[in-house]
C-alpha cells in the first residue's frame, strides 16, 4: 500500500503549480528554465548583486512585466490597439506621489492618493471605452493617443499641484526609507533596510498582479476576449456581448497600469510627466509586446526582461567593446556608445525577423513541431 501512494505524489505537486499558473503552463522546456531564471534572478536580486543600479533594474523589470502584460490584455487577448496606456500608469503614479507629498509622508496618505488614482483610472477608462470603443481599429488608436496627450500637456501645464515638466520628489513612509532597518545584522551580506523592504513590496504585489492577469486570461471571461480577438461577428452570432466585453477588458487593463504606476512612484520617490506619461513609455510597451510574444503574458516577462536588460546594460557594453577594438577604428566607432539605440533598434529588427510571432510563440511553435 506504502509503494502505491508514491506515484500520486508529483501528479499533486504538479497540478498545484498548474492551479498557481490557471492551468497555462510553459509548455516548452527552454521557455519554463527561461521563466524559472527570471523568477528565481528578480526574487534574489538583492542578495545576488550590489549597488543601486542592479536593484533599480531588477525592480524596473517587475513593474514592466505587470505595466506590460496588462497592455497584452488588451492588444493579444482583445485585438484593442490604444495609446491611452501611459495615462492610466501615469494617473497611478501621481495618485500616490501627490499623497504622499500632502505633509508627512504616512500610509494612510498613499493609500488615499491610490483610491482617488483607481477611481479616476475606472471612471477615464469607462468613458473611452462606452464612446471610443465604437469606433474600429486606427479611429480608436487615434482618440485614445489624443486623450493620453492632452493628460500628458495637463500635468506638465498644473505646475503648483503636479511639479510641470520638473515633476515631484517625495518622501515615502518611514519603514520605507534607505534609512530604516529591520534588523542591526546584515544578511549575506545585504543590510535589511528600507530599500530593501521597497524592493520586495514591488516584486510581491507585482508577481500578484501577474498571478491575476493569467488567472483572468484563462478564465471563460479571458476565453471569450480571445474569441473577440479572432471573429468578433462569429462571438457575436453565439450571443456574447461583445462591447461590453471590450469595454470591461480596458478597465482591469487600466486598473492594473495604475497600480503599476503606483508600484513605480513608490520605487522612484518621484513623479514626472516624461517618466511617467512620456509617449517613450508607450512605444517601450509596443516594443516589448512584440519582442515577447503578443498573447502570451510569458511575453512580457521576457520581453520586459530582455529589453529592460539592454537599456540598462547595452551602452556599457558597447563602450567596453569599443575599448577592446580600438586598434580598429572602424569597428570601434561603429560600437560607440552613443550609437546604443542604433544597434538597440538593430536587435529589434533582427527579433521581428527571427521570431515573427515574438520569442515565446517561436518558443511554444517550436515545443509543437517537435
Amino acid at each position: 500500500m506504502h509503494t502505491a501512494t508514491l506515484p500520486r505524489a508529483q501528479p499533486i505537486k504538479t497540478s498545484m503549480f498548474a492551479s498557481l499558473l490557471s492551468g497555462d503552463l510553459p509548455h516548452s522546456r527552454l521557455l519554463g528554465f527561461a521563466l524559472a531564471a527570471i523568477f528565481f534572478g528578480l526574487a534574489f536580486a538583492p542578495f545576488l548583486t550590489s549597488g543601486a543600479r542592479p536593484l533599480n533594474t531588477a525592480a524596473t523589470i517587475c513593474i514592466y512585466i505587470v505595466l506590460v502584460a496588462s497592455y497584452d490584455l488588451l492588444l493579444g487577448y482583445t485585438g484593442i490597439v490604444s495609446f491611452a496606456h501611459t495615462m492610466f500608469f501615469g494617473i497611478g503614479a501621481y495618485g500616490v506621489g501627490l499623497g504622499l507629498s500632502q505633509g508627512d509622508p504616512s500610509w494612510s496618505g498613499a493609500l488615499v492618493g491610490l483610491i482617488i488614482a483607481l477611481i479616476v483610472t475606472l471612471v477615464l477608462a469607462l468613458i473611452i471605452g462606452l464612446f471610443a470603443l465604437r469606433v474600429r481599429a486606427i479611429f480608436y488608436a487615434m482618440i485614445t493617443l489624443a486623450v493620453a496627450s492632452s493628460f500628458a500637456v495637463l500635468a506638465s501645464q498644473l505646475s503648483d499641484f503636479t511639479g510641470g515638466e520638473d515633476g515631484k520628489t517625495f518622501s515615502v513612509p518611514e519603514l520605507l526609507t534607505p534609512g530604516f532597518k529591520l534588523i542591526e545584522n546584515d544578511i549575506f551580506g545585504r543590510a535589511i533596510d528600507g530599500k530593501l523592504l521597497t524592493y520586495y513590496l514591488v516584486f510581491f504585489a507585482c508577481l500578484l498582479l501577474f498571478l491575476f492577469l493569467l488567472r483572468v486570461v484563462n478564465s471563460p471571461f479571458g476565453r471569450v476576449l480571445q474569441a473577440i480577438r479572432e471573429n468578433e461577428f462569429r462571438a457575436e452570432a453565439l450571443g456574447y456581448r461583445t462591447m461590453v466585453y471590450r469595454i470591461w477588458a480596458n478597465v482591469l487593463a487600466a486598473l492594473v497600469a495604475a497600480l503599476a504606476g503606483a508600484l513605480m512612484a513608490l520605487w522612484l520617490r518621484y513623479v514626472g510627466p516624461k517618466t511617467m506619461l512620456g509617449f517613450e513609455v508607450m512605444t517601450d510597451i509596443l516594443l516589448i509586446v512584440v519582442i515577447g510574444g503578443m498573447g502570451t503574458m510569458y511575453g512580457a516577462v521576457i520581453g520586459a526582461t530582455l529589453f529592460i536588460l539592454a537599456q540598462n546594460y547595452l551602452k556599457a557594453l558597447m563602450a567596453d567593446g569599443a575599448d577592446s577594438l580600438a586598434g580598429i577604428p572602424l569597428l570601434a566607432q561603429a560600437l560607440h556608445p552613443d550609437r546604443w539605440m542604433l544597434w538597440l533598434g538593430v536587435l529589434f529588427v533582427l527579433s521581428i525577423y527571427f521570431f515573427p510571432s515574438g520569442i515565446v510563440g517561436k518558443l511554444r511553435g517550436r515545443r509543437r513541431v517537435d
